[in-house]
């Protein structure tokens, strides 16, 4: 197997097809997830990945999809590390990863600010972020509940059309 930087690269476009098991028309890579993929000199691939928030029950799922689908394209040794530092943002998804959301009825999420160093300052607030509508465009819209089918999701209704959505919370 070849660790070359040819041998890495197509090993990182191998592992960019692994999807969310949870947000199945995102793949790690248009999620943010899969932070980087490297051949050590013995042939090992090696991925890392920052799970969307430390308890991520998708994690077991996600290691299991990229290592299968490595060792189907021929490398044999793989690892799958898991870095929690920096902590995953919303900001990692890509502009592909954002627009897949919307065209799949799930608003995505706008940018988060964040400071480069220290701790993340806590800010509470009862007034959710405005969501824009995936399926009018309208921002006249309401969160009807704070959770949805995953910890990441908050339920919202447009005023306008009507429709229920799904918004993909700021990290």
């Amino acid at each position: 197997m070849s660790t070359t930087p040819v041998g890495a690269r197509r090993a990182r476009r191998v592992a960019e097809q692994s999807t969310d098991p949870e947000l199945p028309m995102l793949t790690l890579a248009d999620l943010g997830v899969l932070r980087d993929v490297d051949i050590d000199d013995d042939g090992t691939v090696t991925a890392t990945l920052t799970p969307t928030y430390s308890g991520c029950p998708a994690m077991a799922e996600m290691r299991a999809d990229v290592t299968r689908r490595l060792h189907e394209a021929g490398f044999p040794e793989v690892r799958i590390r898991t870095r929690l530092d920096p902590p995953w943002t919303t900001d990692w998804i890509t502009p592909r990863g954002r627009r897949l959301l919307a065209e799949h009825g799930i608003a995505p999420p706008g940018p988060v600010s964040r400071q480069t160093a220290g701790p993340v300052p806590l800010l509470l607030s009862t007034a959710p972020p405005a969501a824009r509508c995936p399926q009018c465009g309208s921002v006249d819209t309401e969160e009807t509940s704070r959770f949805s089918g995953t910890a990441c999701k908050a339920l919202w209704r447009c005023r306008t059309c009507r429709e229920p959505f799904e918004y993909f919370k700021e990290i």
